[in-house]
């Protein structure tokens, strides 16, 4: 008969050899808990410092934006390395590798629903249970790193991305929007100026908007920092300059002698009035403005909608003579956003004082 510690080191050189301990299917195979939501987190860089994900600033600079792909085969091995603390013998290196396989399997449906954690909409159990019923596979993960005053200014902005470009005018709630929309993985500032977003597939479109908070009212300043205000119809849609792609009729608000920063509120409104008949400060006159004879209609004048600021897609031209494929902003594809809310309540007033 052979010693035991012969016997030991052959039963090691076969479990070596062929290290499948468990079916994925037993309960004894699966993870933890605490271990699978804390992986999967990691798997969305969640807790990875900063210094690893940008390196030199000057990659990230002031008021920029940059879009990326991530990197499977590096968030597999950063899961592998968090795993391998638990790595010491040979024993545990003989179950890692028969185990690894099905935990990157588990964590790409897990990492789904890391979003739903941190905005606390529901317990890890319970959306673990209704996630896993979804189990269509791995797709791209792709993303943006956002630094830029507007992250601090706008925190709680609204960040959408579609694996279509959705032209213009669209709500985000209408059917076709919601079917082109990707899922959202993880959307977190990592610090007051700086946002990262995170993105189930490759999108065609990216859209920012200012956060929405109901009826909102204001004016724009134009390239020399006058404040300007937009006309409008009747049914809150800014009037368009005839034969022209962007431009919209605007006129100069007035401000109180006394105070440079109240607006002269009566003389607005007998701009706003007047330039429906008859020029004002050049601009005019407008027929189609909406007539200002009350507070519900003067309302409707002063509306200021968010801002979506798009982000396109273009065409990979990889490898050929033209520039390659990425993102592209313009500065006058930035849209107005007429809300919901805000066309409910405008419809109201125009319904109830006829105009």
């Amino acid at each position: 008969m052979r010693p035991a510690w012969i016997q030991s080191r052959t039963a090691l050189t076969e479990r070596l050899k062929r290290p499948i301990q468990l079916a994925v299917t037993e309960p004894e195979s699966e993870m933890p808990p605490y271990m699978e939501q804390f992986l999967a987190h990691l798997r969305l860089l969640v807790g990875v410092p900063f210094d690893y994900l940008v390196p030199d600033e000057r990659l990230l600079p002031d008021e920029s934006i940059r879009f990326f792909y991530l990197d499977r085969s590096w968030t597999d091995r950063l899961v592998d390395g968090a795993i391998a603390v638990g790595k010491i013998g040979t024993r545990e290196q003989a179950h890692h590798h028969g185990h690894a396989p099905a935990v990157h399997q588990q964590l790409d449906l897990t990492e789904r629903v890391v979003r739903v954690l941190q905005r606390g909409l529901k317990g890890f159990i319970d959306a673990k249970t209704i996630n896993d019923q979804h189990t269509a596979p791995a797709d791209t993960v792709t993303g943006f790193l956002l630094r830029s005053s507007a992250v601090s200014g706008w925190p709680h902005m609204d960040v959408r991305a579609y694996k279509t470009a959705v032209p213009e005018k669209f709500y985000p709630a209408d059917p076709y929007p919601q079917s082109q929309q990707l899922t959202t993985l993880r959307l977190e500032l990592l610090s007051p100026g700086v946002m990262i977003a995170l993105f189930q597939g490759v999108p065609q479109l990216v859209t920012l908007e200012e956060p929405h908070a109901g009826v909102m009212f204001g004016v724009h300043l134009d390239g020399s920092g006058i404040p300007r205000l937009y006309l409008r119809d009747k049914f809150a849609e800014q009037i368009p300059v005839p034969n022209t792609q962007s431009s919209y009729y605007d006129i100069e608000v007035p401000f109180r002698a006394t105070n440079s920063r109240v607006v002269h509120v009566t003389e607005l409104y007998r701009r706003l009035n007047k330039v429906r008949t008859s020029a004002v400060s050049g601009i005019g006159p407008v027929p189609t403005a909406v007539p200002v004879t009350g507070s519900a209609s003067y309302a409707i004048a002063v509306l200021d909608p968010p801002w979506r600021q798009r982000f396109e897609g273009t065409v990979d031209n990889a490898g050929t003579q033209n520039t390659s494929g990425g993102f592209v902003a313009h500065g006058y594809i930035a849209q107005r956003v007429a809300e919901v809310a805000t066309l409910t309540e405008t419809e109201k007033l125009v319904t109830k004082y006829g105009h």
